[in-house]
């Protein structure tokens, strides 16, 4: 059930900048980094299931030189971008490593990694059905065990749909339709850097992810890939792809970014409005041929 709206929404514009950045405002975010969540292991007292990253283990290892202070939102931006960057590596079942994570997520904000990999924890246990566990304890390598027997619509919305590809796809799907339909090439790139895939290097699931996105996924006719006009250097855009539209819609993309993000999807209202009326508009039956006078 979509929950009541907050009375935080923020443009559109407001949210394209923010996802260009790494994630959403995450203002009216459910969650806060200075509160006190419960664990993510659910075994009893002395039990040897694989330990969470919670550990303080982890604290320790990640402790680094004091910085100056973060705002929760740009914690919270952290905490998203470390969630997408999870549910990527998870799609081929290899365990991700920490020294990947401080790689291609974490940065400077090493001092805060523990805390960070709890509550990306957290959000992906009870908003995704994964739990985040530690291999072996002081492997340093996680993997995503599945809680959750999901539906299909569920599966969907997790982005799980049965190919290592399809989260990636989710997210440039999501890309697009948080930035108006229509985004620049360069900006896939510079989000999706953020999250360890790059278009000049081969990727461990993806292959070579340039090639995956704007020629396979354009050939499966998921996405629109065109040359924009007068631009110096050459650029391209990227649409949704007639399949697409067929296979999933905007509120369903809608709602992934928003567990992303651990917002609800009316934290977007242009976006909201906009994915309402194309349910309505599928939900409408096609009109009928009128009748042949005989």
């Amino acid at each position: 059930m979509l929950q009541k709206p907050r009375g935080r929404g923020r443009p559109s514009s407001q949210a394209e900048r923010d996802w260009g950045r790494g994630g959403f405002d995450s203002r009216a975010s459910r969650s806060g980094v200075a509160e006190e969540a419960p664990s993510t292991s659910r075994g009893a007292h002395g039990s040897q299931e694989p330990r969470g990253p919670s550990s303080q283990g982890a604290r320790r290892a990640e402790a680094g030189p004091a910085v100056g202070p973060r705002t929760q939102k740009q914690l919270e931006l952290k905490v998203a971008e470390l969630v997408q960057f999870l549910l990527i590596k998870d799609q081929k079942k290899i365990p991700i490593k920490r020294t990947d994570i401080l790689k291609h997520v974490v940065g400077d904000y090493k001092d805060v990694f523990a805390d960070l990999l709890r509550l990306a924890a957290e959000r992906l246990e009870y908003v995704f059905g994964y739990k985040l566990v530690e291999l072996e304890p002081k492997s340093n390598s996680y993997i995503l065990i599945n809680t959750l027997e999901p539906v299909e619509e569920d599966a969907e919305v997790r982005g799980d749909q049965g190919t290592p590809t399809t989260g990636l796809l989710m997210i440039v799907l999501g890309l697009i339709f948080m930035k108006g339909n229509t985004v620049k090439e360069t900006e896939v790139w510079d989000f999706l850097r953020r999250l360890g895939v790059y278009p000049t290097k081969k990727h461990l699931i993806f292959g070579d992810p340039k090639k995956l996105i704007t020629e396979e996924f354009v050939r499966q006719r998921y996405l629109e890939y065109r040359r924009i006009p007068h631009t110096d250097p050459v650029d391209y855009e990227l649409q949704w792809g007639p399949r697409t539209n067929l296979e999933t819609s905007k509120m369903k993309v809608l709602k992934f970014v928003a567990k992303v993000h651990n917002q609800d999807p009316k934290d977007w209202p242009a976006q909201y409005c906009e994915a309402l009326a194309d349910e309505e508009d599928r939900a409408r039956p096609p009109a009928s041929a009128p009748a042949s006078s005989s």
